[in-house]
């Protein structure tokens, strides 16, 4: 029985019904007739999830202002010890619940956070096996998971292994529908360029995976509290329907686990325009609270670091002459980052094992022995005579058995030098994680695999018990973990800023135009923006940051991380001392966050709080296309007025043949008024908004 026909037949008081019931009682009556349908609404009763054991398999499908945006899509797991837990089942009983809360992020994007949804957990049986479907509808979206509860019937199945996933996400009119994506489980991890197609030109893609509906409504599937399981793309079967796909162990299995789990939640990200996802919290509010207690040593802010110079072929990783990570040229950056206060300066290369081909063998690494020419003990202590911290790093290479049996040791080294933020690296092609199993023979991963999964989670805990954060390269996609864990502090997972310097092809216009509606709707990147030097090889260089220098500066508050690097050459800072200064002053700590403006690929304004000051901050960039776009104030407090220090395009400002182009500029403004926002081609606009008091 289709939800377009009697999709709720037997599960209200109906006299018509209940008349031909009895009239047809000489017939045989058909199972699906016996179908029973339940509903759970969102707050704001716009988004409803029906749930359904039509036909004797477990479905769902969600409509949004009366409009069917997930058609029926099937529901289930299929176990190689007990097989398919989706066929055959009925629903046996549900349980509702509702939450109107608010709770406090340590730091983040905004400082409260307001979770609001109603819940209905929906047990299903074949008869034998009980499986649970529990859902989540909040007004910005919706987020389901399994539970599967230890019972009788698996007593003799202490291990479950996985071997599908049945969820399913049925969008209507896929030929209609345009998507924004990259290739899932490719050689890659997750550093593609983004591809807009219509939704039925998609094979596999990661997520989130942001799709436009026919009828403009918006839409993004993705995942949340991502543990102790496989992560899920998305794999088209039939032309709009969508399957999770796992990625899976070596050995072929998607799964393992035991009775008495639950699934991360897949979550569907709903809104009526593009804005609605960028201002959405249903990632954060379908992960556990925070489990690390007082995390007030976990410190947001903004650093440099020796790191571009080797991007650029200026240093190496390795050693010898032109080394980048010495005591000499790390005193030197400490020097900058104590002059502009910036809290510390990354060191890349400052260990044992980057001679040679280290992209392919990670196993070569010593965590705990620096180059002849890098004396640890005295840059942590002249960086504490100056104010400002070490920043760690340590690239495996994927090999994560050589990671993992120097961790601890590595760990303690970095917090005796009162180093309380590491960057790890997993740089290894798709496929190519490098673990060696209980028996000695060596197994290669998948980053986005249970083992991994579970690895990355081990370095955050063991990092924790220290007081250090992690900003993961190379990373698993984030699924919000970071409010369980506030010590994952940022992660990269996309397309970075060093794509720039030697990428094929580099970042396009539209790149950053894409991330904020796409990769962002999942967590902080460190993308490191800040490059003032926008062609060091010149404009007609293929490799060349493809954009205006006002829209690094956007960057800063497009891009939400708590850290934050500038990541440019210091003496190129010093160039242009006065458009660094929004650099200087933009902070990484908010109190609010409000996307203002903006469409897929095309353009973002964004607007943010400090937590720490009255100050706004806004930020706005656009793809190749100049545009103006205007934008009202009410963001800002009523009762205050602010100078409006503004940073744009020049009007003659073009990212190939001018990028520098730029203008600095003041006004007084209120809450009552409006601004021209003009942006070059892949241009952009800063702004900081001072109390005036």
């Amino acid at each position: 029985m289709s939800h377009n026909h009697l999709q709720t037949y037997f599960t209200q008081p109906n006299k018509v019904a209940l008349a031909c019931a009895i009239g047809l009682a000489s017939i045989a009556i058909s199972p699906s007739i016996m179908a029973k349908t339940v509903q759970v609404s969102s707050p704001d009763n716009k988004i409803n999830i029906f749930v359904t054991d039509d036909n004797g398999k477990a479905e769902y499908y969600v409509t949004y202002n009366n409009e069917t945006v997930i058609n029926n899509s099937r529901l289930g797991i299929v176990f190689n010890q007990v097989g398919e837990l989706g066929e055959g089942l009925k629903i046996t009983d549900t349980k509702r619940n509702q939450v109107n809360s608010q709770w406090q992020q340590p730091w983040g994007e905004r400082e409260t956070i307001t979770d609001q949804h109603k819940a209905l957990t929906t047990h299903f049986s074949n008869g034998n096996i009980n499986i649970d479907v529990e859902f989540k509808a909040f007004n910005d979206g919706i987020g389901f998971r399994y539970i599967v509860p230890k019972q009788t019937s698996l007593q003799a199945h202490p291990q479950l292994d996985i071997t599908k996933e049945l969820t399913e996400f049925a969008i209507p009119d896929a030929h209609n529908t345009t998507a924004w994506w990259i290739p899932g489980r490719g050689w890659n991890r997750y550093e593609y360029l983004y591809q807009t197609t219509s939704l039925n030109k998609v094979d596999r893609a990661h997520t989130p995976f942001t799709m436009k509906l026919a009828t403009g409504t918006h839409l993004s599937i993705h995942e949340a509290a991502l543990t102790n399981y496989a992560a899920m793309v998305i794999d088209q079967r039939r032309d709009g329907t969508l399957r999770a796909d796992l990625t899976p162990w070596s050995d072929g299995i998607l799964v393992k686990t035991q009775p008495g789990f639950h699934t991360p939640w897949r979550t569907i990200q709903i809104g009526s325009k593009a804005t609605d996802l960028l201002n959405s919290d249903l990632i954060l509010n379908l992960n556990e609270p925070n489990k690390l207690g007082d995390v007030s040593w976990v410190k947001p802010g903004k650093y440099i670091g020796i790191w571009w110079a080797m991007h650029v072929n200026e240093k190496t990783w390795g050693s010898g002459e032109k080394h980048g990570a010495t005591t000499e040229e790390t005193k030197r950056y400490m020097d900058f980052a104590a002059k502009y206060n910036f809290d510390g300066v990354l060191v890349e290369g400052w260990n044992e094992g980057w001679d040679g081909s280290w992209f392919h063998n990670g196993d070569v690494f010593s965590f705990t022995q620096p180059y002849a020419d890098f004396d640890i003990d005295a840059v942590s202590r002249y960086g504490k005579s100056k104010g400002v911290r070490l920043i760690g790093h340590h690239e495996t290479s994927g090999s994560v058995t050589n990671y993992r049996n120097q961790m601890s040791a590595a760990y303690d080294l970095y917090q005796q030098h009162n180093v309380s933020q590491i960057k790890t690296g997993y740089v290894a092609d798709g496929g190519d994680i490098k673990r060696v199993d209980e028996n000695g023979i060596t197994r290669h991963e998948w980053h986005d695999g249970q083992f991994m999964v579970n690895e990355y989670l081990h370095s955050v805990k063991e990092a924790a018990k220290r007081g250090i954060s992690i900003n993961t390269h190379e990373p698993v996609k984030d699924t919000g973990l970071r409010r369980t864990y506030p010590n994952w502090i940022s992660r990269e997972g996309a397309r970075g800023q060093e794509f720039n310097a030697w990428g094929t092809p580099p970042n396009n216009p539209e790149h950053t135009a894409i991330l904020p509606y796409t990769r962002m709707l999942s967590g902080p990147m460190d993308f490191t923006p800040g490059i003032f030097n926008l062609a060091p090889e010149g404009l007609d260089a293929v490799n060349r940051v493809q954009t205006t220098l006002m829209k690094q500066l956007a960057l800063y508050v497009v891009l939400y991380s708590p850290i934050q690097m500038a990541a440019d050459l210091p003496r190129n800072y010093v160039e242009r001392l006065d458009a660094f200064q929004f650099i200087l002053d933009v902070p990484t700590d908010w109190s609010e966050s409000i996307a203002l403006d903006g469409e897929v690929g095309e353009f973002v304004v964004f607007a943010r709080k400090d937590r720490h000051s009255e100050n706004w901050y806004l930020g706005g960039l656009t793809n190749q296309d100049a545009r103006d776009v205007t934008v009202k104030l009410d963001f800002l407090d009523a009762d205050k007025r602010y100078i409006a220090q503004i940073y744009r395009d020049g009007d003659k400002a073009n990212w190939q043949t001018n990028p520098y182009d730029y203008v600095i500029e003041q006004q007084t403004v209120t809450s009552q008024d409006k601004l021209m926002l003009k942006m070059a081609t892949s241009g952009g606009v800063a702004i900081k908004f001072k109390e005036i008091k």
